[in-house]
């Protein structure tokens, strides 16, 4: 165990952290980061959505949805190219990449051009979650193109020119590549770049709505690498590519009239994060009213009102359970236990499959399996996989807290 532990925090988690922290990775998970608010402001919609449900004349606000969550992608076509020139230190043409990369993705997504009336439409689900993996590679190719000319400044720096007339003539030529290179796939070639990528990347969208890619992905997110001290956020962008379209169809089905079929969406998991990744509020709460260490109780009372809220830091790293070889083997165990029963309680309809769009993470999670649900059996689930995460945490927490008590004595005693 010494062995792996050492190999884990001296070669493996290094190598991990590091390719999160590459330009390309990261701008897309700054960029997801950047656009949460919006994606929040779609939950909020859904929340009052449950009111119209029960108050028939409450006013319609799924049109907040609409124009927050529904245009996600749009977003990111902006935010991903702006953060891969931040990250690549051209910060002067941040802004121009962006939107240069609304201007592709808008082309990207095939629009619909009247000559006559002069009206162009497009697909709003495109917009939203279902256009993401096209944003995603849209944006990165932008990003790419004005990173690729930034090294040949038609103006150099040391130019009588004004900056920011610099910059026009800095940028004019990529920005022109980028929307050619749209204008002869879509309007020449008539090829439909959105649905060419959707279909790329279909392998990787059916395996994450597969049982093991939901079982190895939440695993290695939630539990694996958060024990090792590497951010749940590391995966963002690959789980959020498979799990926001899937909301997406989750969604379109409902409204047609058919059941919801993808558990691997936001709202699903969201119900095996009792108290944050590896389903530690149990933990915490055998650490705040029932550990004899001091020092354990303390932190436990410190961290339980982030982990009634999903959020588990405190706890992790403070307790800890990062790198903790006796705390860490029960949050793996629960991190696959959970996504098995919750894809078995939803494939056999006992729970049932979530199709709002619902991302309040933080709810407390009692509520979140009403809420995403709909349903009174998505609470029941959450209790019930509450009550399992105490079963599996109990013997490994008595254990270290009988350790935390010795180790207590013996610093009491060299003082």
């Amino acid at each position: 165990m010494d062995i792996f532990m050492n190999w884990m925090t001296d070669s493996f988690a290094p190598k991990v952290n590091k390719i999160a922290r590459n330009p390309w990775m990261d701008s897309i998970q700054q960029a997801i980061l950047s656009g949460m608010p919006l994606i929040l402001i779609g939950s909020f919609a859904t929340i009052l959505g449950l009111i119209k449900d029960y108050v028939p004349t409450f006013p319609d606000f799924s049109l907040l949805n609409t124009f927050s969550l529904g245009l996600f992608s749009l977003f990111l076509a902006y935010l991903i190219p702006e953060s891969v020139m931040k990250h690549k230190k051209h910060t002067e043409v941040s802004k121009q990449a962006g939107l240069a990369g609304i201007a592709f993705f808008l082309m990207l997504i095939f629009p619909k051009i009247n000559a006559a009336s002069g009206k162009i439409t497009f697909d709003m689900s495109s917009l939203g979650t279902a256009g993401m993996i096209a944003a995603l590679v849209s944006g990165l190719f932008v990003g790419f193109v004005m990173n690729l000319f930034a090294n040949f400044k038609l103006v150099k720096e040391d130019s009588a020119i004004p900056d920011f007339v610099a910059v026009w003539f800095n940028t004019i030529f990529p920005m022109i590549t980028i929307l050619l290179v749209g204008w002869l796939f879509t309007f020449q070639l008539k090829i439909n770049l959105s649905s060419v990528i959707n279909a790329a990347f279909s392998p990787l969208t059916a395996l994450g709505q597969s049982f093991w890619g939901l079982l190895i992905l939440t695993f290695l997110s939630f539990g694996f690498l958060y024990s090792f001290g590497i951010s749940t956020w590391v995966l963002t962008p690959i789980m959020y590519a498979i799990e926001l379209p899937a909301m997406a169809q989750n969604h379109a089905a409902f409204v047609a009239g058919r059941p919801a079929a993808n558990v691997f969406t936001v709202e699903a998991v969201a119900l095996t994060l009792i108290g944050g990744g590896g389903l530690t509020l149990s933990l915490c709460l055998m650490l705040a009213f029932m550990a004899k260490s001091e020092r354990l109780r303390i932190i436990g009372k410190a961290s339980l009102v982030p982990a009634i809220f999903n959020i588990n830091e405190p706890l992790v790293f403070g307790a800890p359970v990062a790198f903790n070889p006796i705390l860490m083997i029960p949050m793996w165990i629960n991190t696959l236990v959970a996504p098995i029963l919750l894809w078995l309680t939803m494939k056999t309809n006992l729970v049932p499959i979530p199709h709002s769009p619902f991302q309040l993470w933080y709810t407390p999670s009692p509520i979140m399996g009403w809420v995403v649900t709909k349903s009174v059996m998505g609470l029941l689930f959450v209790l019930i996989l509450f009550a399992i995460s105490w079963a599996i945490y109990y013997p490994f927490f008595k254990v270290y807290d009988r350790q935390a008590v010795e180790q207590d004595a013996s610093l009491a005693g060299e003082e």
